[in-house]
């Protein structure tokens, strides 16, 4: 009996580990169609668990440092056990049911394809002269005003958000897949999810959101820097851009954006495309930055043909990331 136990949890804790083929689709698939929208997806689950878990530990007076501590432990602890639970449960009726909810788990948990399809849709109303529906659109991915924006500052924001995002909506979940199976990506999640949930520096989330921005910070921390190392290398590699540049202003200029890593993918896209990004930025009313990132001897981003050019450099970064994954994974395993 015990050796069966032990044979089952051996099986399941394989079952948890990354697998090669499982990131190659996962990968595919997101790119193909995108991130699923339905109640039951996975970070709308930890999300309603988070919103309720606040609201029980405010009422418990947990409304600090310590609160926010606690949520990440309740967030995290039962997010993977549900997952692994999950699993078990599935690989015994069927191995191949386990490796089917694992995949999708994985795939449900990448965010590229669902950014390319948001950019696109804000480049479409552009191209359309819909300048209305491409303020909007942007408004999902941006908290500025956009109000007073044209269609080359709709333009920068989707290209500064879809860079911005492509480390911790993609390099940064299949860098912790890689390096920790599903338990891996899905803490990543969850923290990431604090992060834009709690995160914020207001009076009421300034310590309570401490615990899930400072985390978020250290969970990208290596990914960011991978980000912007890689898209030096796709760019020197492809016509019409500049690795030089990418590495150059990537190293120069990450830290003018807010953040310790949000910056490098964000300016080492800049470098690449060889076009300036950022300008003006309004929020309540008010101009709060004119600043340019990128070689201050460029061009701004403004052409449609830009837009095509920062959507192929960063699916073309991010399969050389899944690559890379899948060739680790292969070797470890």
């Amino acid at each position: 009996m015990v050796g069966e136990v032990a044979e089952h949890l051996t099986a399941v804790f394989q079952l948890l580990a990354p697998h090669p083929y499982i990131l190659a689709f996962a990968v595919l698939v997101d790119l193909a169609v995108g991130d699923p929208t339905y109640a039951w997806h996975p970070i709308r689950l930890v999300g309603r668990t988070l919103s309720w878990t606040e609201g029980q530990l405010r009422t418990a007076g947990l409304d600090g440092y310590a609160g926010g501590v606690l949520l990440f432990i309740w967030l995290s602890t039962t997010a993977v056990a549900v997952v692994a639970l999950a699993i078990a449960a599935a690989a015994a009726i069927s191995t191949n049911v386990a490796w089917l909810i694992h995949a999708f788990i994985v795939y449900s948990l990448l965010a590229l394809g669902d950014l390319l399809h948001h950019v696109w849709k804000i480049e479409r109303a552009v191209r359309a002269g819909d300048l209305p529906r491409a303020r909007t659109a942007v408004s999902a991915l941006v908290g500025r005003d956009t109000d007073r924006m044209d269609a080359g500052a709709c333009r920068r924001a989707a290209v500064e958000s879809l860079s911005e995002n492509l480390t911790d909506g993609f390099v940064s979940p299949v860098f912790w897949y890689v390096l920790a199976g599903l338990p891996g990506i899905v803490l990543f999640k969850v923290v990431s999810t604090m992060d834009s949930m709690v995160g914020y520096k207001t009076d009421r989330y300034l310590r309570f959101g401490w615990c899930g921005a400072r985390l978020d910070d250290v969970m990208n921390y290596v990914p960011a820097r991978l980000t912007w190392l890689v898209i030096a290398v796709v760019a020197a590699a492809l016509p019409g851009y500049s690795g030089s540049k990418a590495w150059s202003v990537g190293l120069r200029q990450h830290a003018l954006l807010a953040g310790p890593n949000s910056g490098w993918s964000e300016a080492a896209t800049a470098g690449a495309l060889q076009r300036r990004l950022v300008g003006p930025i309004w929020l309540k009313g008010m101009q709060v930055t004119d600043l340019w990132i990128g070689d201050p001897g460029d061009a701004s981003l403004e052409s449609s043909t830009d837009v095509t050019r920062a959507m192929a450099l960063s699916v073309l970064s991010g399969l050389f990331i899944a690559a890379a994954g899948f060739g680790a994974v292969i070797v470890v395993r």
